[in-house]
């Protein structure tokens, strides 16, 4: 006998989704596995029944066996339609469907093996010895074949059992103790106590089969979701090749043209010194140029190494919107743009040189790809928090890319009148936000412009500035 064990429901914070997922997997698979053999296992039924009535056809009450057999046939055939009812609403359900399917017509299993078990009745010390023994091992056999048949579905194995050896129980019982009370012999007495053992050998015959079949099943669970963590960090691996590749070629790609630039400018500076004037501020643009990119390697590498440290604080923002201000306009007038402000007074909680950083790089990503119009940076209240919004006229991005430009060294192809940049600026800011939690959103129309939101949490003077601590990147 085996005790009751409570489980935690389902649906209960305690439960362990992926436990839940492999007990949901399981289980539809030995659904599955039951309703393939439940089909197999009528077929045999259907076949036993003409022979059963065969053996006992003027044996024994012909009456009582003709709606005998009339009751097995319409179980029968009530277990075929419930077979066809799975296979044409429930064969591919999910695993509660399933739960209902069999919880709604596993009793159809039990009555059919009560109605089998019943036959005792017809003829149980009233045929001849030969027939009385074929029956009885016909109905040996049905509860030896349920372990195999019906052991994936404990629910119904257990009730099939059930319903064969407690109406055979009770067959035997009346006929001893009322039909023809106290006149059997020492081995029909012990008839009931070979049935009783044979039920709790088929029961824990069938324990032992069913379980064997989960561990069987939680394994094969177990071998496909390593199989496809393997498989993802496989693709996780090449990716991460292809990018370095990518990042290598386009490092050296970017990094060659100013270097080129610079080496020519210097012939031509050695050939012809008079042209100082006209040859400097080239030189000057490409050396920019290349301190401009090995910056953005620098920091990206820094933050590649797997964590960054951030010095919480309260940050005014409008001072840093005004070092800002300061910093782009110049490169916003000479190409003929409009640098705007739009800024409340208000303080967040943000660590000030990397939050500059960050909007540094959106600033100089905006006047870059803006060719007619303007930028304007402005500090908003929301419901959400404070939020710092920068918004340009540029040349925006299509859908299709507006998930990639996060990426290192990815560049939409150029746009007239626009520069072209090394394509980390914003493979910089997307990290950035992860390690300061700053959630940014961007939304775009092709030759309208774009805008950047990055929502910022405000400073409260009763909770104070958190701890630095290093965030993972």
């Amino acid at each position: 006998m085996t005790s009751a064990v409570l489980l935690p429901s389902r649906d209960s914070p305690h439960v362990d989704p992926d436990l839940v997922a492999r007990d949901d997997w399981v289980e539809v698979k030995l659904t599955r596995s039951f309703m393939r053999n439940g089909r197999l296992a009528l077929h045999s039924a259907s076949m036993v029944i003409p022979v059963f009535l065969a053996i006992l056809y003027n044996d024994v009450n012909n009456t009582a066996l003709l709606c005998w057999g009339l009751a097995a046939v319409v179980m029968t055939l009530a277990r075929y339609r419930v077979i066809n009812i799975y296979h044409r609403a429930y064969a591919n359900a999910d695993a509660a469907r399933l739960r209902e399917f069999m919880v709604r017509y596993s009793w159809t299993w039990t009555m059919s093996a009560a109605i089998w078990g019943a036959s005792m009745f017809l003829y149980f010390r009233k045929a001849p010895v030969y027939d009385q023994f074929i029956c009885l091992l016909v109905l040996a056999g049905m509860a030896g074949f349920a372990v195999g048949a019906f052991s994936a579905s404990w629910r119904c194995f257990v009730g099939y059992i059930n319903g064969l050896v407690g109406s055979t129980l009770v067959a035997v019982i009346y006929s001893v103790g009322l039909e023809r009370p106290f006149t059997g012999t020492v081995q029909t007495y012990s008839l009931v106590v070979l049935v009783l053992i044979y039920w709790g050998a088929i029961r824990m015959a069938g324990r032992r089969f069913h379980q064997g079949q989960r561990k069987t099943l939680e394994l094969q669970f177990a071998n496909k979701i390593l199989i496809a963590s393997l498989t993802e960090k496989t693709r996780t691996a090449l990716e991460a090749v292809q990018t370095k590749n990518r990042f290598m070629a386009s490092a050296a790609h970017d990094l060659r043209q100013p270097v080129h630039a610079l080496s020519l400018y210097a012939d031509w500076l050695r050939a012809e010194p008079e042209l100082v004037a006209q040859i400097t501020p080239k030189i000057v643009q490409s050396t920019r140029a290349v301190n401009e990119l090995f910056n953005s390697l620098f920091d990206l590498a820094k933050l590649d190494s797997g964590a960054v440290e951030v010095g919480w604080q309260a940050v005014e923002l409008s001072e840093v919107v005004a070092e800002l201000e300061l910093q782009y306009a110049p490169m916003a007038r000479e190409k003929g743009l409009q640098l705007r402000t739009r800024v409340v007074q208000a303080r967040a909680i943000s660590d000030r040189v990397l939050l500059k950083r960050l909007l540094g790089n959106l600033l100089s990503n905006a006047v870059r790809h803006t060719v007619r119009g303007g930028v304007l940076i402005a500090v908003r209240r929301r419901r959400s928090g404070l939020c710092i919004e920068i918004w340009d006229t540029g040349v925006g991005v299509a859908p299709e890319h507006q998930q990639a430009i996060f990426q290192e060294f990815y560049r939409v192809t150029a746009h007239n009148g626009t520069e072209e940049g090394f394509g980390l600026g914003l493979s910089i800011v997307s990290r950035l936000c992860e390690s300061l939690n700053h959630p940014l959103t961007m939304h775009s129309r092709p030759g309208k412009g774009t805008v950047f939101r990055l929502v910022l949490q405000p400073f409260d003077d009763a909770a104070g500035v958190p701890q630095p601590s290093v965030q993972p990147v």
